[in-house]
């Protein structure tokens, strides 16, 4: 038999692709396999031409391809053909052999299939990727998690295709369970958030300071080149100042209703079911619906006519300074948020996540990567147990630093008759959690009212106590019942 492969891997669309070749460029022989088996004999004879990249026409041919243990990647669509996939390959499989789901599945489905393969004594891993296809082919941010007893034998191959940020790889193993996917789709959730956020300061300089495409590229240019250094901060600047074949500006040409596959709804999910307000990145998966309704929005935009957006009368360049600090802050919260959730749901799932560990992660070869992820590592390795950024000592002064800008923005906004969700929901975010008393006794007052909820006193915490208010009503507390 010829050279046995490192690695199979099964799905061919640009991802895999890219993947594949990846691997090959690092020295490693990679088996491959799609559905469409004149996909295979295409890839090979085309861009995989001239590598070491062998093909398979059948799943029992590409795991007879395969070194011992069996070690096979699927980069397929999430959902139904992830399982398809794990059945077809289950029966052609020995204990200690491996499955790999480098989609982006749901967390909880990643859970129930490494229990599904756990069965056959096979080991389940479900890894996020991240950096699209540029990322898979010189090398992405990984994020694998599942079945530890993997980790040794995939590690060799994850850490040498990855990213690598200051001479360290953007890779590391994130936990048990369905942890690998649950951050990816936290730095999915986080990669809303900054893109709405983009969005509104763009926004603004386009429609309350009628800077041009050109003058809003130099912006970000400049941006670019202190803390809000990034990836999508410098994308956005290219996109601004793209041309069309015409010469017209690109960008103004695109219809303004933006899609979305999931993740990002996920992660508000999430933060529902674990109590965690992660209300900036909700704000962002709103922010798409709303866009979505394009044909609410054009009737709406008539009927509603009277509150027109007048022109930002001020100091231009004092008002662009501000809107780069409601960045900055907002951005800080966003991710704030984000490591909120990912905290309480290792609390909840009993997984070990190390958050400095993900923060060097996302610090290249991902869409979120900027140089602002290695003040996050820093707050961590500072304090591994720090329950928030915000009270970290370095972000607690860059969040009060921009304090005065991120509100003169929110402000003028709301009086300019401009969205800014993501900025005003994470302002809002902010002052509540330097609010050492908020109205939420009132909350509780209203609920043990009209349902006998009972409250706690501030003098008795942890003794509840109900209040017959009307004189009508009965001594009794509910104890189950929920409104």
């Amino acid at each position: 038999m010829s050279q046995l492969a490192d690695i199979g891997m099964i799905g061919l669309a640009v991802m895999g692709q890219n993947l594949i070749l990846n691997m090959n460029d690092h020295g490693f022989v990679v088996c491959v396999y799609n559905r469409t088996t004149d996909k295979v004999d295409s890839f090979l004879n085309n861009e995989a031409k001239g590598t070491k990249v062998i093909g398979a026409h059948s799943i029992d041919e590409l795991v007879s391809k395969l070194k011992t243990p069996k070690r096979i990647m699927m980069l397929v669509k999430a959902g139904p053909a992830v399982d398809a996939f794990i059945e077809a390959l289950l029966p052609h499989l020995s204990p200690g052999d491996i499955i790999i789901d480098g989609g982006n599945s749901e967390y909880k489905d990643t859970d129930r299939r490494i229990a599904r393969v756990s069965e056959a004594g096979v080991c389940f891993v479900g890894t996020g990727v991240s950096g699209g296809e540029e990322g898979a082919r010189t090398g992405p941010s990984l994020m694998p998690g599942g079945e530890p007893a993997a980790w040794p034998h995939i590690r060799p191959i994850f850490t040498s295709i990855c990213a690598f940020a200051d001479g360290d790889p953007c890779c590391d193993w994130v936990g048990t369970g369905g942890s690998g996917h649950f951050v990816k789709m936290v730095h999915n959730g986080i990669e809303y958030g900054d893109m709405q956020i983009i969005c509104e300061a763009y926004h603004l300089m386009k429609d309350a300071l009628h800077l041009s495409n050109l003058e809003m590229s130099q912006v970000l240019d400049e941006w670019n080149k202190a803390e809000l250094n990034s990836f999508l901060i410098e994308i956005t600047r290219d996109i601004l100042k793209f041309k069309d074949s015409d010469g017209q500006y690109l960008l103004e040409k695109i219809r303004d209703t933006a899609g979305q596959k999931g993740t990002g709804k996920w992660t508000a999910i999430a933060a529902l079911e674990f109590g965690v307000p992660v209300t900036l990145i909700a704000e962002s998966v709103f922010s798409r619906c709303l866009s979505s309704m394009i044909g609410e929005r054009a009737i709406a935009s008539e009927k509603l006519s009277n509150d027109k957006k007048p022109s930002y009368s001020g100091d231009k360049k004092e008002f662009i300074e501000f809107i780069r600090q409601a960045v900055y802050a907002s951005k800080i919260v966003s991710y704030a948020q984000g490591f909120m959730l990912m905290r309480e749901a290792a609390k909840n799932y009993g997984w070990e996540l190390n958050y400095g560990s993900v923060a060097l992660m996302w610090r290249g070869g991902c869409i979120i990567r900027s140089s602002f992820l290695g003040e996050i590592r820093n707050a961590f390795i500072a304090e591994p147990n720090l329950s928030n950024l915000l009270v970290s000592d370095w972000f607690a002064k860059e969040i009060s630093k921009c304090s005065n800008g991120w509100r003169q923005t929110v402000a003028q906004a709301a009086l300019l008759g401009i969205p800014t969700p993501a900025f005003s929901s994470a302002l809002s975010f902010y002052d509540g959690m330097r609010s050492s008393r908020l109205p939420a006794n009132l909350i509780q007052a209203q609920r043990d009212y009209f349902g006998a909820h009972t409250y706690e006193l501030l003098s008795q915490p942890g003794k509840f106590i109900h209040t017959n208010w009307t004189g009508h009503g009965g001594n009794v507390s509910a104890s189950t019942y929920e409104a």
